[in-house]
């Protein structure tokens, strides 16, 4: 496996891709090129969680995926840490939006350049993405034909667009989070933490109804939005279901294809939901971590490695018997 990290930018160094490459193998895929991943980790917008990184790197690339796990430009840029809640946090024009979409289509780019050399297939790359990270995973799929993507980056849309998309317990609707944030005025961690992030993510603690629509993916799905897993629990107390079931939803209305799992139980940010991305026994749920197999499941019907019907062991022997 060749791994690897690369500064999107070296001026500033504040985004990093690691690569998580599969070697070649004479008895596997022969030089033929395989589908791979990029990885949005969480952490509101503050940081990005490494319990949403190599952990989930490493599980794709065990069921045959290349994997890159995308560290984009975050409000604290460094180890997640909770911002002190007790004041206003003040906006960084550095870290709100779209800079994190944007740095996601740097790294679609550098990977569809380097595809021949990694043995990538360019034309299945797919994205993943956990909470603030699924924010960032489902605003780049819907909004990777718009110019604020296209113009910036200076190519055309299907150099941009990821083949899918897997999102864990994602922001997918700014109007929902808006009305969530007023529900959240008896927990006051919960409420204070939801405006911070908002600082952190677009420079407002409650931004208004326009900006909400840009930071909104269901606002922008439309024909050429790829296929979507989702996932998330009924009992997430930061982001609610209904993210997932409005996103669902949208995409049934526009034809997009997806599938979705909503868990009884989990609490936010459980990741792999077992002991390979846990820090303590609460992050480990053996009904949860499921969703690790259904989406292999989904990913092989739709976006399966492009393996022969018999090894040349078995066509040899195939060949012995006629």
């Amino acid at each position: 496996m060749k791994v690897e990290k690369i500064y999107l930018d070296k001026e500033s160094e504040s985004a990093t891709l690691t690569t998580y490459v599969l070697d070649d193998s004479p008895e596997m895929l022969k030089g033929k090129n395989r589908p791979a991943i990029i990885i949005c980790p969480g952490g509101g917008y503050f940081s990005c969680s490494d319990r949403e990184a190599e952990p989930v790197a490493l599980y794709f690339a065990s069921i045959g995926y290349h994997a890159f796990v995308l560290k984009y430009t975050t409000y604290n840029n460094g180890p997640l840490e909770m911002p002190d809640l007790s004041r206003p946090l003040p906006k960084k024009e550095i870290s709100i939006y779209p800079k994190q979409i944007r740095e996601l289509g740097q790294a679609m780019l550098l990977i569809r350049k380097n595809a021949s050399k990694w043995h990538v297939d360019a034309e299945r790359i797919g994205v993943c993405g956990f909470s603030a990270g699924g924010h960032v995973a489902a605003l780049y799929s819907t909004e990777f034909n718009e110019p604020v993507l296209t113009d910036y980056l200076g190519v055309d849309k299907n150099d941009l667009r990821p083949a899918f998309a897997i999102l864990g317990y994602a922001i997918t609707d700014y109007h929902l989070l808006d009305a969530d944030l007023e529900k959240k005025k008896n927990n006051p961690m919960d409420y204070h933490f939801m405006k911070a992030s908002n600082v952190a993510t677009c420079g407002i603690e409650v931004p208004d109804k326009e900006l909400e629509t840009k930071l909104s993916p269901v606002d922008h799905i439309d024909s050429e939005t790829p296929p979507f897993f989702i996932w998330t629990t009924a009992t997430d107390p930061l982001v609610t279901p209904l993210h997932s079931l409005k996103l669902a939803t949208v995409l049934a209305e526009n034809n997009i294809s997806y599938e979705i799992h909503i868990f009884d139980q989990g609490s936010h940010g459980l990741s792999l939901a077992s002991q390979a991305a846990a820090s303590s026994k609460s992050q480990i749920s053996s009904v949860v971590s499921q969703w690790t197999n259904l989406c292999a499941r989904w990913l092989e019907r739709n976006f399966g490695l492009k393996l022969p019907e018999l090894d040349d062991f078995e066509k040899m022997k195939m060949e012995g018997k006629n």
